[in-house]
């Protein structure tokens, strides 16, 4: 489905209508595979640490995982997803480096609607709630990607001012984690 600001399908070329000039938003409508959900399950968030780093499109990932407590299997099946998500925003951005960062959200701290002051950023919710967005005109409107499913939002740099805005949904309340995956180009970096 395709209209002027927010398109989605179900394959990962969906994520390339992010391209067109009016697009904000296009989310690629998946589910995790099996393998992956099933070890996400057992995982002990209070184990493991935040990732961020700067890395190429094909630089492996798997040492920082390990490095942050992540054990196999999931670290082996977490790192080839993400290998797949950092080639597809490599992909959409022509950059050969990309900023990761893989984070374990316990507050409301990003509660606010917002746009990023990035070109694009890609966000994949693990565990927990995903993402919620709303379009600038309809703010009473929220709406999510859902967990597993990947978002590719236009920032500042590159909309301004933005149609859609988005937020971490409020989870203090409930007592819930995220696992949030956001990928964004280097900083400062506008693509073409």
């Amino acid at each position: 489905m395709l209209d002027d600001i927010v398109a989605f399908g179900h394959g990962r070329a969906s994520l390339d209508a992010i391209a067109r000039p009016h697009a904000a938003l296009a989310i690629w409508w998946r589910s995790l595979p099996d393998a992956l959900r099933a070890a996400l399950a057992y995982l002990d968030l209070d184990t493991v640490d935040d990732v961020s780093l700067d890395l190429a499109d094909e630089e492996p990932i798997d040492s920082a995982l390990a490095d942050a407590g992540y054990a196999d299997p999931v670290a082996t099946l977490l790192a080839e997803d993400i290998r797949l998500l950092v080639a597809r925003h490599a992909a959409l951005t022509g950059e050969d480096r990309l900023r990761l960062r893989l984070e374990v959200i316990e507050t409301d701290a990003c509660r606010r609607f917002h746009a990023d002051s990035v070109t694009l950023r890609l966000l994949c919710t693990y565990v927990g709630p995903g993402t919620q967005w709303s379009r600038i005109d309809a703010t009473d409107a929220i709406c999510e990607v859902p967990t597993g499913a990947v978002g590719v939002f236009k920032g500042r740099l590159l909309l301004d001012p933005p149609t859609i805005l988005h937020r971490s949904p409020p989870i203090s309340a409930t007592g819930e984690r995220r696992l949030v995956l956001a990928i964004d180009p280097p900083a400062g970096r506008l693509i073409a």
